[in-house]
């Protein structure tokens, strides 16, 4: 949803941290350089259920999220390979349901890597969670923040209002030029 505000648009982001097991989703609304939280939480799946009920709980509550809070692009985080091939292919697959239900939705959805996440919010590549998620209250006041998933996906939306900024910018810019 995009509304126009003082001869800016102000537009709802969504960011997605996926997981099987947990996965964070934050809601920011970006108006030029300005961000406001909008809300935040995580969508848990039981351990116990079969992946292909947790993966339809996944795609159930990201179709509902969007369909409540009707956000104009989506950013969702990128897997990381861990030692575990087992845990590693079953993040694939929530992180599958991440990006096609916002795409099924008609958002643009973009990918960032956690290391492109850490630098737009904390400044450094290697920050911990402690650092991004004192950095996300920093940066979002009212963030709730329930749990470190909620947190780096806010993250993720952040990382993607200043990515999109500047490409706007460098977009007017060059249609100046």
């Amino acid at each position: 949803m995009s509304v126009w505000v003082r001869g800016a648009v102000s537009i709802r982001l969504l960011g997605i941290d996926p997981g099987l097991r947990f996965t964070g989703w934050g809601l920011i609304e970006s108006d030029g350089n300005r961000l406001r939280h909008l809300a935040d939480g995580v969508i848990a799946t039981d351990s116990e259920m079969a992946v292909p009920d947790r993966l339809r709980a996944l795609y159930e509550g990201l179709t509902a999220l969007i369909a409540a809070h009707r956000p104009a692009e989506a950013a969702v985080e990128e897997t990381y390979v861990n030692r575990n091939g087992a845990a590693t292919l079953k993040l694939g697959y929530a992180r599958g349901v991440a990006l096609l239900v916002p795409a099924l939705a008609g958002l643009l959805v973009t990918e960032y890597g956690a290391k492109e996440v850490k630098r737009a919010v904390v400044g450094t590549g290697s920050a911990d969670k402690v650092q991004v998620a004192d950095m996300v209250r920093r940066l979002l006041p009212g963030a709730t923040l329930r749990r470190a998933d909620a947190s780096d996906a806010l993250a993720v939306a952040i990382c993607h209002a200043h990515n999109r900024s500047s490409r706007l910018a460098y977009a007017a810019a060059a249609a100046r030029a």
